[in-house]
């Protein structure tokens, strides 16, 4: 039992290290190292990357070794396009069901994240980003919605830190959100909805912008 709670614990390390940015996707992995890192036997490591696995963010391969996810362009494109209907369906649910103090920790979010973008601090905006996204999938009041959402964002991080880079996205962003925040608190579904498949979905000019940051690391 204990092992499993190691295991665990050195899972969420592991999966926050990729989120932010310290293995980019196609790493290889090393035991060694990250026993010394974690300072745990290799058992814990094997436990927690076979639950990486899992959840999709390593690939394990046999007689290979263990890799940071990296998606084909196809791939990527794919899963951006579930990622878009996922959080469409939170924004149109959060429409229906936040409440009022609800809507104003969301304005809150989005009022950290200008100030963020305002002292130019990217790290500082991406991570409030993610909190804001998930205020709206827990807005949404479908548990099982939030916790596939919570995954595919997890999954998807890496590219959507690259995805920041973008010449002013993150300008863009912000203001997508302001449009998301004013259909939310009018109760507006339809148009909460639409405008957050509009934020996610990377297509036409966006997605090629997007991959000017992918050549780019």
């Amino acid at each position: 039992m204990a092992s499993v709670r190691h295991s665990e614990r050195v899972r969420d390390l592991l999966e926050n290290a990729i989120i932010n940015g310290e293995y980019e996707p196609g790493t290889k992995l090393d035991f060694q190292e990250l026993q010394e890192k974690y300072t745990c036997s290799r058992t814990p490591i094997r436990e927690a990357l076979q639950l990486l696995d899992k959840s999709g963010m390593v690939r394990i391969a046999p007689k290979q070794g263990t890799f940071v996810t990296q998606f084909a362009i196809e791939e990527l494109a794919e899963r951006f396009e579930v990622m878009a209907e996922l959080e469409g369906m939170s924004a149109r649910l959060a429409a229906r069901r936040m409440n009022e103090s609800e809507i104003n920790k969301l304005q809150e979010s989005h009022k950290i994240c200008s100030d963020h973008l305002k002292a130019g601090s990217f790290d500082g905006y991406y991570n409030e980003n993610n909190i804001f996204h998930s205020k709206i999938y827990d807005g949404s009041k479908n548990k099982f919605l939030a916790h596939e959402a919570k995954q595919m964002h997890a999954v998807l991080h890496p590219y959507r830190r690259m995805q920041l880079r973008a010449r002013n996205r993150m300008r863009e962003s912000l203001s997508e959100h302001e449009t998301i925040i004013a259909a939310i608190r009018d109760g507006d579904p339809q148009t909460a909805e639409q405008a957050m498949k509009s934020h996610v979905k990377i297509q036409g000019d966006s997605f090629n912008d997007f991959l000017a940051a992918l050549n780019k690391t």
